[in-house]
């Protein structure tokens, strides 16, 4: 039975399965509460959120009362690719408020993020990096939504925008030292997560290949430095999802292979209905793969949603 605004106040890619006996069972069709963070691949738009940013607050305005989280509601199609996002399409939370969903989105997810503000610096002083996406959902809304452990997923999508930023960065000397302190950061925050009730399902997502968006395509040089980036830091996130998996034998880790997805796609678009992957249209033309020089189009968020839903769906019960 959906819990009221009132109750919840009181109530205070492949993907990869690595589940151990003592896990509690995942059946994706008793999924009914989704958290979400990462970047503006996963972001949606919120009545309460900063205008083409987020679903709740920014930076500057950090903190928010209880009845404006349970009351903000989802705009449609207001996200990276103007249209819905893999989220929404996975989740069926289009619009509205997140409690009358029957998987209800709680999306914490800001765009323009990176992981960390003391790494790499913020994109404007109103951006919410991942680690202070989770403390504001720890300082927030923990207490007040429902996170039942058998119930409940949580998304993690990030490092687009680090490996972009770091690019044509000459002070980092050590990309596997800088990639580690990051992931570590990142990690830290996944901990901080599991430590306030996000004990459920957890889903990590690996950076795809934006080497080959029209942001970067036509300059060899960036092509290569960011392919370099991203291989690197999948890699090092890799290790540290094996590390979370056998430290926490109790937590059921999904990871989905998002970089092998897009090539996948990006090689064969005609399979997928897609006439142009090298340019862009801001529009609603299908046939394109990307919406912007660095986002792709709603038609591949959809595509994505159910990727994911398909390994999610073979991995119940097992």
């Amino acid at each position: 039975m959906r819990l009221t605004a009132f109750s919840q106040l009181i109530w205070f890619a492949s993907i990869v399965c690595v589940c151990a006996t003592e896990k509690p069972v995942f059946d994706w069709d008793a999924i009914q509460y989704v958290y979400a963070f990462g970047d503006s691949y996963s972001f949606v738009q919120g009545t309460a959120g900063h205008p083409n940013f987020s679903f709740i607050g920014d930076a500057i305005e950090f903190p928010f009362a209880p009845r404006e989280l349970l009351t903000n509601e989802i705009i449609p199609k207001n996200t990276s690719s103007e249209g819905s996002n893999w989220l929404e399409f996975l989740t069926g939370c289009f619009e509205g408020r997140p409690s009358n969903c029957g998987i209800q989105l709680w999306n914490f997810a800001f765009a323009g993020a990176d992981i960390d503000a003391a790494l790499l610096p913020l994109h404007h002083d109103f951006t919410i990096p991942l680690v202070d996406q989770v403390k504001q959902w720890k300082r927030f809304a923990s207490k007040i939504l429902p996170r039942p452990p058998r119930k409940t997923l949580t998304t993690w999508w990030i490092g687009i925008n680090d490996t972009g930023d770091t690019v044509f960065n000459t002070t980092i000397s050590n990309f596997t030292a800088f990639w580690e302190a990051e992931i570590t950061s990142y990690f830290n925050a996944v901990q901080l997560a599991l430590d306030n009730g996000l004990t459920g399902a957890h889903l990590f997502i690996n950076v795809p290949p934006e080497e080959r968006s029209p942001a970067t395509l036509g300059n060899s040089t960036k092509v290569a430095l960011m392919k370099e980036h991203i291989d690197l830091f999948n890699v090092i996130l890799g290790q540290h999802i094996d590390r979370f998996q056998h430290t926490h034998s109790a937590t059921t880790v999904f990871r989905f292979d998002a970089h092998e997805w897009f090539n996948t796609v990006l090689d064969s678009p005609a399979s997928f209905g897609f006439t142009n992957t090298t340019g862009f249209c801001t529009c609603l033309e299908p046939g394109f793969f990307w919406y912007n020089s660095g986002h792709p189009t709603e038609r591949v968020h959809e595509l994505l949603s159910e990727a994911i839903r398909n390994h999610l769906v073979a991995a119940s019960n097992q």
